[in-house]
């Protein structure tokens, strides 16, 4: 469970999340849908305590995030809008063990996560491959890969289609699915709902740093315009 509590952060004079609170439990698909600049991304780096909020609090598994940031961070993986943002390692297995690698788990362990991530994004028997030299689509993977590795409750992707062209796209939401079907929780932030609307238990609509709107898909199409975000067709 996600637990967000009256969470506010600023830069400087501008307010970009605004007392918020918002709920999360395990194994829900949850939408954070809004336009640039509403929010989405400064409110989900709180999940794993990559901001520190200004006031309010977030807890993961009844935990405060900022007390204990690597139960968090090992609990909410993140996947960032550009995967390059995130890589360490110069191969995919490098780049995957890494995360395990800090938890301090004993070699089978790690070696284990490492098969089992890859395997889940279909990069299996690809580990010594430089992340450099791969596509969008497979570095995306990658990124996917490496959050899987550290067995989170939830997967947060901000944007990941942004710069995939459509088979990259369709086999990101492959993986996706299937770690939903798994139990997984995924939280993905969006301006665009293509492909996502359908896939979604739940659509939170942030504007201005705010939640104008937390409801079931069919009900939240009607108010996307509302938050200037367009509807699918």
């Amino acid at each position: 469970m996600i637990a967000v509590e009256n969470l506010t952060h600023t830069f400087g004079d501008t307010t970009a999340v605004d007392d918020v609170s918002l709920e999360i439990p395990d194994g829900e698909w949850v939408v954070l849908a809004g336009p640039n600049g509403s929010g989405k991304t400064t409110l989900v780096r709180h999940f794993n305590a990559l901001l520190e909020p200004d006031a309010g609090e977030v807890r993961v598994n009844g935990t405060s995030a900022t007390a204990q940031p690597v139960a968090a961070r090992t609990n909410v993986g993140m996947v960032f809008q550009s995967p390059r943002d995130q890589f360490v390692g110069a191969t995919i297995g490098a780049d995957v063990a890494f995360g395990p690698e800090n938890l301090g788990l004993d070699h089978d362990e790690i070696d284990r996560r490492v098969a089992g991530a890859l395997a889940a994004v279909n990069l299996d028997g690809r580990r010594e491959e430089r992340i450099d030299s791969l596509s969008g689509g497979e570095q995306a993977r990658v990124a996917i890969a490496g959050a899987l590795a550290m067995e989170p409750d939830h997967l947060v992707l901000d944007e990941p289609f942004t710069g995939l062209d459509w088979p990259a796209q369709q086999s990101v939401l492959a993986r996706l699915d299937d770690r939903y079907a798994e139990g997984m929780g995924i939280i993905v932030v969006t301006h665009d709902l293509r492909d996502l609307l359908s896939r979604a238990d739940r659509i939170v609509g942030l504007q201005g740093g705010s939640i104008r709107f937390d409801l079931p898909p069919a009900a939240a199409r009607e108010r996307l315009s509302e938050i200037d975000v367009r509807t699918p067709s």
